[in-house]
């Protein structure tokens, strides 16, 4: 609390006085997260499901470069109204015939821990730079999208 106190140029105490310890910090700082980044989904009008979740992973992409410290991370939890429209775009597609019958929870755990993952390797200085990064990460998201579209042997 005490280095935080220092960046932002306050006394320790002055948390404190809003915040008794460093977790209700950070649990209000991922609510803001979640807000800022629920309204970013709000946005999106791509009307095809297939569509809508290449975008959705585009918006992310644009979110967690813009603003590394405040994407939420525990998604999978079920916390975030984007993982419900996430989900419903999903089970739309799979109605549709876009997609095979595989559980909406796994496509959601292998299509955010891609995304999530991805981000943090570019973070880690995995990549030479950002639009090498931005090539393989939407080359990944597509590919992770195309490979619900098929029938495995």
């Amino acid at each position: 609390m005490r280095r935080i106190a220092d960046k932002v140029g306050i006394t320790p105490m002055a948390i404190y006085r809003h915040y008794p310890d460093k977790d209700a910090l950070l649990n209000a700082l991922m609510l803001d997260g979640f807000a800022a980044w629920e309204a970013r989904v709000e946005k999106i009008r791509e009307p095809e499901p297939l569509g809508w979740l290449q975008v959705m992973g585009e918006a992310f992409l644009d979110f967690a470069l813009g603003e590394p410290r405040r994407y939420p991370g525990d998604f999978v939890a079920g916390r975030s109204p984007v993982v419900s429209k996430f989900m419903a775009r999903v089970e739309e597609a799979r109605a549709r015939g876009l997609i095979v019958d595989v559980p909406t929870i796994d496509i959601t755990i292998h299509f955010t821990a891609l995304t999530q993952g991805l981000v943090e390797m570019y973070r880690a200085g995995r990549f030479a730079g950002e639009a090498e990064f931005r090539d393989a990460y939407r080359k990944a998201l597509g590919q992770c999208i195309r490979s619900f579209m098929e029938k495995h042997s």
